[in-house]
């Protein structure tokens, strides 16, 4: 009996109608970033592995795939697995995000760019992620970053553009929850929490959306038992009055959810990027943590009230580029989720346009095939060539679901496409 003959987990194929519909999905992506002014690039699906290692790729970093030096003897193996050390054995690897080649490709090319730079990549990016629904071994990501603005235009350059694609990929109802890092990091140093310990407990509170308060505080208590005092001050900011992401985004929300004696500087910040956009449309959600370690400010997620999951997100990391550089240069990127976006994404009604199918015998020479379907393609129309079914009822029905929108036969004596007649499709 023949084994199954699949892709390799975690990796899909995808059949026409699903291509078509991602491939439509960025092309929606990709106009409407280029009307917002962004310039798309391309980098290699490989990078140094050093530079992938580095501690810029957080958790991510784990999941990369390593790619083998060329050559590599028996004894390098064995020395590299007694050592636990698989970077003795690959030089390359294959790209976790668009990010940090992005920071890569800025400091190779920073003479050659604006000030200002404000790109777009759309691409696969590789994670040996223990496959599951709606997690991927490889799967694309779409990024836009503006690197070299420290202002919050910025930030309002990004949400403004992603909320635009969003719509025009017909996905109603988008919002996009923002907070800071910075600001978290003053609410923990507020409730009392060391600052060794600021990294464990944000871990903790990224789970709040699945576990809410209680399970953070129950977790907390359990694995820091010596931060009791901190634990309990966070459990009474959660239980005082406050409606959580519910508010109009602005100045006085922000500060209304944030604790007594927080930065008011950060607030004014953060609150003026919303007075250049739609406050309906954007949240603040003083506990988004993001997981990435090289947020330095701003961060955001989109949401949306059908869907209890990210359809993306992203932030300011700052501090990135300096370290290819050795100088710092300000940087802040968003992140579409595609591989979420394009299953909720309908195709739009490929019968708006002609599609023809010409429906021949093995006998009709293969000049007049060829001849009709040039002259149709020079008309405007999407042109198939078939030969006849038995089943000519199953035969029709596939073409209709392909968007075919006409058929006809040829027969032996046409010429031309005046001497074809034509039949509708899915009607």
């Amino acid at each position: 009996m023949a084994s199954a003959v699949t892709p390799p987990r975690g990796m899909r194929d995808f059949l026409p109608r699903e291509k078509a519909t991602r491939e439509h999905a960025l092309a929606v992506i990709r106009r409407s970033y280029s009307a917002h002014g962004f310039d798309e690039i391309e980098t290699p699906v490989m990078e140094d592995i050093q530079r992938l290692h580095s501690g810029l790729g957080g958790d991510n970093e784990k999941l990369s795939f390593s790619v083998l030096k060329r050559g590599i003897e028996k004894s390098d193996l064995e020395t590299a697995v007694d050592a636990d050390d698989p970077q003795t054995l690959a030089d390359l690897g294959l790209r976790f995000d668009l990010t940090v080649p992005l920071a890569r490709f800025y400091a190779t090319h920073r003479a050659e760019l604006p000030g200002v730079f404000r790109s777009v990549q759309i691409a696969p990016v590789w994670r040996a992620e223990r496959p599951q629904k709606g997690r991927y071994r490889q799967f694309m990501q779409c990024d836009i970053d503006i690197i070299g603005d420290a202002s919050a235009l910025a930030e309002v350059e990004l949400i403004s553009a992603t909320l635009s694609t969003l719509d025009a990929l017909g996905l109603q109802g988008c919002t996009v929850r923002i907070n800071d890092r910075r600001l978290l990091i003053g609410m923990l140093e507020l409730f009392g929490f060391s600052t060794e310990s600021h990294d464990a407990v944000l871990i903790v509170i990224d789970k709040i959306d699945k576990v809410g308060t209680s399970g953070v505080v129950d977790e907390l208590r359990a694995k820091a038992p010596e931060l009791a005092e901190a634990t309990d001050a966070l459990e009474a900011f959660f239980l005082r009055p406050q409606d959580r992401m519910m508010r109009p985004f602005g100045h006085d929300a922000i500060a209304h959810a944030l604790p007594e004696g927080i930065d008011a500087a950060l607030v004014a910040e953060l609150a003026s990027i919303g007075d250049a956009l739609d406050a309906d449309r954007i949240r603040f959600d003083p506990f988004l943590v993001r997981g990435m370690g090289y947020y330095t400010g701003t961060i955001f997620e989109i949401a949306h009230p059908d869907f209890s999951f990210s359809l993306g997100g992203g932030g300011r990391y700052d501090g990135m580029i300096g370290r290819f550089l050795g100088t710092d240069v300000p940087a802040v990127g968003f992140s579409i989720g595609f591989e979420r976006i394009v299953d909720l994404v309908d195709l739009p009604d490929q019968k708006a346009a002609d599609s023809v199918a010409l429906l021949h015998d093995a006998s009709t020479p293969a000049v007049l095939l060829q001849s009709l379907k040039t002259e149709l393609i020079a008309s405007g129309s999407r042109v198939r060539l078939e030969r006849k079914a038995k089943n000519a009822k199953l035969q029709l029905e596939r073409l209709a679901a392909a968007g075919f929108t006409r058929v006809a036969t040829v027969q032996s004596g046409d010429e031309g496409v005046d001497d074809l007649r034509f039949r509708a499709l899915g009607q």
